[in-house]
């Protein structure tokens, strides 16, 4: 079965809990831009990815969203699963950034194999020190840096990803992963263009000074 060669602590796995792994776990194919796991849902169970990009978020009452961490291929997502994790007190809210396989454990057997099993304990712990620093990270930023960094180092960030300099992306989408309203974003492009780091057009933002963002973010 193939989801034994995604799942990281397999090989330290009994037989029963292998098959019971096996038994249970179903796999989904998400579309772009389709919600996974919504805050409002109890507990839609462990997400590992086997192709794909995810985004989890948290939602402000007034509508504002910003992105805690993103999930890619050989990724698990336990936030999903929330109602296994007793000590989670907000909810988050996972999509889709492009086409996503992956599959979805239910809680109940995660959980009951984690009892048992010390290795998926352990990588458990792991996942979630990783998630906590992530968000601790994210918290810092929007603390302590401007937003002309913030927004330089997305940028380059989502240059890496897609391996483009051209990013096909809305203002309204990076505002939600940054946290901040659209029209901010766009004024601060608007910016970086003056300065020749970008060059705008409708739904793209082209990288034409990567070297010149690189050092903002480090200024």
């Amino acid at each position: 079965m193939e989801f034994a060669q995604y799942f990281p602590v397999w090989d330290k796995l009994t037989a029963a809990q292998q098959s019971l792994l096996t038994d249970t776990v179903t796999e989904r194919t998400i579309q772009k831009g389709e919600t996974v796991h919504n805050g409002a849902v109890s507990c839609t169970g462990v997400l590992l990815i086997r192709s794909g990009r995810l985004r989890s978020y948290i939602l402000s009452e007034d509508g504002r969203e910003v992105t805690l961490y993103r999930l890619f291929d050989r990724d698990m997502c336990l936030l999903s699963a929330s109602c296994m994790l007793r000590s989670i007190a907000f909810e988050i809210v996972v999509e889709a950034e492009e086409e996503t396989d992956l599959w979805v454990i239910p809680p109940e057997t995660y959980r009951a194999i984690m009892e048992e099993s010390a290795p998926l304990a352990n990588y458990t712990n792991e996942i979630m020190a990783s998630h906590f620093s992530d968000v601790m990270w994210l918290v810092e930023q929007i603390l302590w840096k401007s937003l002309d960094k913030r927004l330089a180092e997305f940028l380059l960030e989502e240059q890496a990803i897609c391996g483009d300099t051209t990013l096909k992306i809305t203002h309204e989408i990076i505002g939600n992963h940054l946290g901040t309203a659209r029209e901010v974003i766009t004024r601060m492009l608007r910016y970086f263009q003056s300065e020749g780091l970008v060059k705008l057009t409708r739904g793209t933002v082209e990288l034409t000074d990567m070297p010149g963002l690189a050092r903002l973010c480090d200024q």
